[in-house]
């Protein structure tokens, strides 16, 4: 069971499944349509995950080569977008393996807030909420975003991150746990024990 999602979302994933089906009969446009429509999604996403732009495109290539080649395939049991996102995190953990790296890499959060400040404060509060993202162990790290930056519902990120919706449970769990302990030491404020 996936959660729901908004109108606007709704029309997104509505328009991205024409697109696939249309990729699926080898409609060049429609790819290059694709292609568009993810290349800086999963630019952000891999370049924060290998921390070398020429990287994150290989494996951005190699992802969209793969839908390409199997678009006929995706049976709907989630959003595209869940589906794009899961072959290019599994394009990069392989990747990352083949070139000797065999844990996830501990990237810096780029300077773009999670939450839109609205106020003064909130900017700052944005800074430090990526600091502590920072301090985050990466697959705590990459659940929160493919949660909070992405939209992903829990199962969703258990499809992408091929594991159970528990262990994506969990890792939010801490990673929330986690960054409520750093927030305050990040802001100055002494709590007390």
């Amino acid at each position: 069971m996936t959660a729901p999602i908004s109108l606007l979302q709704q029309q997104r994933e509505d328009g991205d499944r024409r697109l696939l089906v249309k990729v699926a009969a080898r409609d060049r446009e429609a790819f290059r349509e694709l292609y568009i429509i993810y290349h800086r999604r999963l630019a952000r996403f891999l370049v924060r995950l290998t921390r070398r732009y020429e990287l994150a495109e290989e494996i951005i290539n190699d992802t969209l080569w793969v839908v390409w080649r199997k678009a006929a395939d995706f049976r709907g049991d989630s959003r595209v977008s869940t589906w794009i996102m899961g072959i290019a995190y599994r394009r990069a953990l392989k990747t990352l393996r083949s070139r000797g790296n065999q844990a996830l890499v501990t990237v810096p959060i780029e300077n773009e807030p999670l939450v839109a400040p609205d106020e003064l404060g909130e900017a700052e509060m944005g800074e430090w909420i990526l600091l502590a993202m920072q301090q985050l162990p990466a697959e705590q790290r990459l659940a929160v975003e493919f949660a909070y930056g992405y939209g992903h519902s829990c199962e969703e990120i258990a499809l992408i991150m091929d594991c159970p919706v528990n262990t994506v449970k969990t890792r939010l769990f801490h990673a929330r746990e986690k960054l409520r302990a750093a927030l305050p030491g990040l802001a100055g404020v002494e709590v007390p024990p």
